[in-house]
């Protein structure tokens, strides 16, 4: 059983961030967290294992909160890790080997495991969750749905009695999420107690037995499984809520090569190497006005693409041109702006509004502003990128996108961590970039986004490398 009594709670010495938070969640129960952009859900999943109060030194904390019959504050990191398991919302932050067997193995030789015992349960593991693909690779080869997946596996194998996931689907493809549910299923059967913080709620209709429904750091309403996926459409996008309902529907492919406008690929080979290749003899072109969206399975190439697009790594073969003008790598790198599955990766200011500075120096303070504005950051000027949650540097991240001024736009993922209002917000301005007449590229695997916000559809295919 999980308990949280009376919490508030703040990072920075007051509470600002969750207030007056009471809420129980039964053995075994399934339990989903959900709610706008910053409302409190990871910092919830923080109470529960109990990185919250362990590394948040200098915070506010008032409450009590118990798991699994311990009270959090005053119980080790590593014992309460025996009891409750967690998959953050970016995975990489809980690796610590560089191959996926490892890593596997990891928690139970941490936990003084025996060797033959620890072999069972990796077998185990694999054949539970499927998970034959990812065994003997390489953590760096993977795509991010790919750690996604492996961290989800690497918790598993320790057995705990709970689950924390925070945003579990954010860089999973269709087929994985489906996947995701039926082994969510399967620890439900076991009589494990899971917890879900997402924005991605259509596939774990039938799953859940409550949702918890978090505004301002208040918990505001609680529903069960069947309420809330009862919802009427107005009232769930009124809640800033993502569809409840798997999308559907199909877009018209990509155009064929050659565009004498905007940007046309031509027999393009990328990988890490010419004995192994990601992308095989890949051609389509993209045009000014409209929205082209990249999708297809975790690991089949689509991060390659927009890296070799974008100037970070150099094309085995084929050619990229813009405007009917070849590009080689340098040139690709001034043209091109991407904004990165992990955006983590590109937030080098210590500020919100020094991070909009790099990415235009010539930029007006009154332009920066704006565009923070309009992504809901502008309070957060002055905060450090690394203080935001994770759907507030996604909007940041695309916020310098929108200042930069470059010609090709490429969006890695850019709905990861986002609620309704947020995923609209992006498309406003994805769309208003093409009728500008940038040149836009968007990986995803979000099929609502894709729908409401692309025009045409370049699918990866194994077959088509």
């Amino acid at each position: 059983m999980i308990s949280i009594e009376d919490v508030s709670f703040g990072y920075s010495g007051e509470h600002g961030t969750l207030h007056d938070v009471t809420l129980k969640i039964r053995d075994g129960e399934c339990i989903l967290l959900c709610g706008e952009s910053g409302c409190g859900k990871t910092t919830v999943t923080k109470l529960m294992n109990g990185l919250v109060p362990h590394f948040t030194d200098g915070c506010a904390l008032a409450g009590r909160v118990s798991a699994e019959g311990l009270a959090v504050a005053e119980t080790e990191l590593y014992e309460l890790a025996k009891r409750v398991g967690s998959v953050f919302q970016n995975p990489k932050s809980q690796f610590f080997n560089l191959d996926s067997d490892s890593e596997l193995a990891f928690g139970l030789e941490n936990q003084g495991a025996a060797p033959d015992f620890i072999r069972t349960r990796l077998k185990e593991t694999v054949r539970n969750l499927r998970m034959e693909a990812l065994q003997g690779r390489s953590i760096f080869s993977m795509s991010g749905g790919e750690k996604q997946m492996l961290a989800f596996a690497s918790v598993y194998a320790m057995d705990p009695a709970v689950f924390v996931l925070d945003e579990p689907t954010a860089n999973l493809d269709e087929d994985a999420v489906k996947r995701l549910r039926e082994q969510l299923r399967f620890l439900k059967r076991q009589g494990h107690t899971v917890v879900i913080a997402e924005h991605r709620l259509w596939f774990l209709d039938g799953l859940i037995d409550r949702a918890v429904f978090l505004k301002n750091g208040r918990i505001e309403r609680s529903f069960s499984g069947g309420e809330f996926f009862s919802l009427p459409e107005r009232e769930r996008i009124d809640m800033g809520l993502r569809a409840l309902t798997p999308p559907d529907g199909a877009l018209p492919p990509a155009l064929p090569c050659g565009a004498a406008r905007g940007l046309s690929v031509e027999g393009l080979i990328c990988g890490f190497g010419k004995d192994e290749p990601v992308l095989r003899a890949l051609s389509f072109s993209a045009v000014p006005g409209e929205i082209l969206a990249v999708s297809g399975k975790n690991g089949i190439g689509k991060t390659t693409l927009t890296r070799c697009l974008c100037g970070l790594m150099r094309e085995l073969a084929g050619t990229v041109r813009l405007n009917g003008r070849r590009l080689n790598r340098k040139q690709r790198a001034k043209a091109a702006f991407c904004v990165m599955q992990d955006v983590n990766h590109q937030l080098f200011s210590d500020s919100v509004f020094g991070e909009c500075l790099l990415a235009a120096p010539e930029c007006t303070d009154e332009r920066v502003k704006e565009v923070l504005n309009r992504f809901d950051l502008l309070p957060f000027q002055e905060k450090h990128p690394m203080a935001l949650s994770g759907g507030q540097k996604q909007r940041l991240a695309i916020a310098t996108a929108v200042l930069s001024g470059k010609e090709l736009l490429i969006f890695d993922e850019p709905t990861s961590g986002l609620d309704y209002a947020h995923m609209m917000e992006v498309s406003s301005v994805v769309r208003q970039l093409a009728d500008e007449g940038r040149i836009v590229l968007i990986v995803t695997h979000d099929r609502e986004f894709l729908r409401c916000a692309c025009d045409r559809e370049l699918e990866l295919r194994e077959e088509g490398l």
